[in-house]
């Protein structure tokens, strides 16, 4: 795997990881080499294909998302990364509210915002990569810096997908970083060992979440440095069984199911790839979410609250829980009776 050009981020510097996540304030423009698509969708992946391309990109985002920012100024200004995107793929964007129709590679017929729902967009961007037999090779829920993107565009085409699956070929690929030894940031509100998440028989009185991390880690230490220094975050975090375990570890624990095992075997069960990746159980120990690409404060923060009041239970999609939470927030109290 060839390691991406550094790239500048607007607000964080040389940073990809470090920016403000709050919505924009103006409108996110796409990048003029994006596919100019009649949302025919099945159409876009023959003349792709028969251009010699490897099959389609669908973007899924939002015009005034931080996040889908960062992976069009920086990722997608990065040169070689969208030298290789246009060589392989062409990019089709999604509104994920738009009530436009589109027809699937499938050839199904639905609007935007119910494909996106489909496909079960929790973060936005999203990308689904399809292969030129119109099969989802990779999809990937959220930002990631550039070195990681260009490792993901690599592993769709150049076939890998077809011999393993993405984790293991980004542990394969940066065996180095990955496995290099280094001490993980810890936080007082982390439970210490033994790792016992038993929950098959009795529910638990809190939530779970775990912060599956490594050594050396320059996203986790960014992650500790800033999201987890905020006193909110840090009182929110206070209502979980939180926990920190070495996704490269051999430590033992005891899986929510009650399934022995280890740190390591864990995280390959549940395709864990990126450090650090925080993912949320519920009491009885069934996954609620996950965050498994570049978070900041503002995201995060939602998506506690959304763990906390319990708004999987009546929305599961995350990102429409979160809007219409903006959406009461904003709106104007009631007149006085």
């Amino acid at each position: 795997m060839i390691g991406a050009t550094p790239a500048t981020s607007a607000e964080g510097g040389d940073d990809p990881l470090v920016f403000d996540d709050l919505p924009l304030e103006d409108l996110l423009q796409y990048p003029a080499w994006f596919k100019q698509s009649f949302l025919d969708l099945d159409e876009d992946l023959k003349e792709a294909v028969a251009a010699g391309k490897t099959g389609i990109i669908v973007y899924f985002g939002q015009k005034r998302c931080a996040y889908c920012k960062m992976l069009m100024e920086v990722n997608f200004k990065t040169p070689d990364i969208v030298s290789y995107t246009r060589e392989h793929f062409d990019v089709v964007p999604i509104d994920i509210w738009s009530p436009e129709q589109v027809t699937t590679p499938s050839g199904q017929s639905m609007s935007e915002r119910e494909y996106s729902q489909a496909l079960g967009t929790n973060f936005t961007p999203s990308l689904v990569f399809y292969d030129a037999e119109g099969r989802i090779a990779l999809r990937l829920r959220g930002y990631y810096p550039p070195y990681q993107f260009r490792a993901a565009l690599e592993y769709v085409a150049g076939g890998h997908y077809l011999r393993e699956k993405f984790p293991v070929y980004m542990a394969r690929g940066d065996k180095t970083l990955r496995f290099e030894k280094g001490d993980l940031v810890e936080e007082p509100f982390f439970s210490p060992p033994p790792y016992n998440f038993d929950r098959s028989d009795f529910p638990a009185e809190l939530p779970l979440v775990v912060f599956f991390e490594q050594g050396d880690c320059h996203a986790c230490d960014v992650l500790h440095t800033q999201p987890l220094r905020r006193q909110t975050v840090r009182k929110l975090f206070n209502r979980f069984d939180s926990v920190q375990l070495d996704m490269h570890s051999d430590v033992p624990v005891i899986r929510p199911d009650g399934s022995p095992g280890t740190a390591r075997e864990w995280a390959e069960e549940l395709g864990i790839f990126y450090a650090p990746s925080i993912v949320f159980f519920d009491e009885h120990g069934k996954e609620i979410i996950r965050v498994d690409s570049v978070v900041r404060f503002f995201r995060l923060r939602n998506v506690l609250n959304y763990v906390l009041s319990r708004g999987y239970l009546t929305e599961p999609n995350f990102l429409r829980w979160s809007s219409h939470t903006r959406r009461e927030l904003d709106a104007p109290p009631p007149p006085d009776q």
